[in-house]
């Protein structure tokens, strides 16, 4: 298949909105099109092909989407060559609807198969009319698609995707699919794929990761993961994302513990500390059981950082729900977190629940809310001040960098740092120990001269102008029977 029209090469943007599943899709997608010909406009306004990696949990999405295919809708009258695609959760739910609404698109693709895109592209071109493909079920496993890595120095790899939760606020489950599970050397080939290109840090991804290796009925199989990934000799970082409650076993806090390049930070998602809205959200887990976990979390781990996710103004949440959720917030004491007020979904349980909350009291919890985080995560990053922290540094990380003079990066526990550089030059990918001498409720700064600068491979890659391009490592879906197993995990029980 050829993408040149004319003798000249096809570019192409991609645009992505919510979370990172997308933002990892994206990443395929890109891949997808370099491997078909296409490359990577310098002009993004000015692409031949616009591709939209689209959400549809967040309020408001839809009018996002057709505000943006609207303001693009002259340049395609101007440029009929060019072609509009949309993809992702938004794409998946509205599936044909997109053209009735805005004609000018070319294609509509799913979830389940983003790999037919440039196939697609090229038919919409040849027919000269739309093309709309919609799977119910994944055509492949995303890990076999090719993979343009937008970092040098950090990579998502995802271990599973689908999700078989029934949360009632939720639209991801029937647009992303029942979970899947790779196998656990396909992740591991893929983690030492990622570090052989000079990648330090890698993010293991699902929807649930708490619950991958149900397909092959081995509970325990995410703890083993994180294990094995500490044997990938030259991988300097682990994070994960998202845990369950629900499912988030002692094995996996003891994996954490016990395997150096896991990092202490955990993002576990609260949503409310009412037991009985989480009842009214089927969320399988209540206060109680959730505030256990965070103390044998610290238990094992007192330098852990926590974040989480909550949503204010779930139909019938009642004054004494919300302040059982302050509560819960103030125990747990959160290093950051993601604040939502609730929103119909059309498509979920939610969204016909009785006792909607009117929109001023949900945004009153919500400004209170806010202040008690905000309080919260000022007390924890004081901490910090006077202690000593480990940077990757990051490229757009820090807004005011230029301004300020600083560089930015992550410290392990996942906190951002804005640091003086003194007489060194450290590039993203590189790593530098510095003492914090500020806090404030979203960031820590580290005005004095850094302690070190190491010079690492990801630096290298990034001053060299390479991001990784993988052609996708996998097997494809799972087969029947079970797969190879992972190494036993030793004292992994709290």
């Amino acid at each position: 298949m050829t993408t040149e029209l004319q003798g000249a090469q096809r570019t192409y943007d991609v645009r992505t909105y919510g979370c990172q599943m997308n933002v990892h899709d994206s990443e395929r997608i890109s891949g997808l099109m370099e491997d078909a010909g296409y490359v990577r406009a310098a002009d993004a306004d000015a692409a031949d092909v616009v591709v939209f990696n689209t959400c549809a949990v967040r309020e408001n999405a839809d009018n996002r989407l057709y505000g943006n295919l609207g303001h693009l809708r002259p340049t395609k009258l101007k440029n009929p060559g060019m072609q509009i695609a949309v993809g992702g959760c938004l794409a998946q739910k509205d599936k044909g609807d997109i053209v009735k609404k805005a004609p000018w698109v070319d294609v509509v693709f799913g979830t389940h198969n983003i790999g037919s895109l440039p196939a697609m592209l090229e038919r919409a071109r040849h027919n000269e009319e739309a093309q709309v493909e919609i799977l119910e079920s994944l055509e492949v496993f995303p890990s076999t698609l090719p993979t343009k890595r937008e970092s040098t120095y950090a990579g998502w790899v995802s271990i599973s995707v689908g999700c078989n939760n029934t949360c009632t606020f939720c639209i991801v489950p029937s647009l992303r699919g029942k979970e899947k599970d790779r196998r656990p050397g396909d992740v591991l080939a893929e983690v030492r794929a990622l570090v052989a290109e000079g990648v330090l840090e890698v993010t293991l991804l699902g929807q649930n990761v708490n619950s991958y290796g149900v397909e092959f009925g081995d509970r325990l199989a995410f703890g083993k993961l994180l294990r094995a990934t500490g044997e990938v000799e030259g991988l300097e970082r682990v994070r994960f994302t998202s845990p369950h409650p629900k499912d988030f076993t002692d094995d996996v806090i003891a994996a954490m513990a016990e395997t150096p390049n896991v990092c202490h930070s955990l993002h576990m998602p609260l949503q409310s500390g009412s037991d009985r809205v989480l009842k009214a959200m089927r969320r399988s887990y209540r206060q109680d059981k959730y505030l256990g976990i965070i103390e044998k979390v610290r238990a094992a781990m007192p330098d852990a950082a926590i974040t989480t996710d909550i949503i204010v103004g779930f139909p019938g949440e009642t004054e004494d729900d919300f302040e059982q959720t302050l509560e819960v917030a103030r125990r747990a004491r959160f290093s950051n977190a993601f604040t939502f007020q609730y929103s119909i979904r059309p498509g979920t349980p939610a969204a016909t629940m009785p006792d909607q909350i009117p929109k001023a009291v949900v945004q009153d919890r919500y400004n209170r809310l806010i202040a008690t985080l905000e309080d919260i995560t000022w007390d924890e990053n004081k901490k910090l001040v006077g202690e000593k922290v480990e940077v990757l540094v990051a490229v757009g990380e820090g807004r005011k960098d230029e301004r300020t003079g600083r560089l930015s990066g992550r410290a392990r526990d996942g906190r951002l740092v804005h640091f003086a550089t003194g007489g060194i030059s450290p590039r993203p990918g590189d790593i530098v120990e510095t003492v914090i001498t500020y806090a404030a409720p979203h960031h820590l700064n580290a005005d004095g001269d850094p302690l070190s600068h190491r010079r690492t491979r990801a630096g290298d890659a990034f001053e060299a102008g390479r991001t990784p391009k993988l052609k996708g490592v996998s097997l494809g879906l799972p087969t029947l029977g079970v797969p190879a197993a992972l190494p036993p995990a030793e004292g992994c029980a709290l």
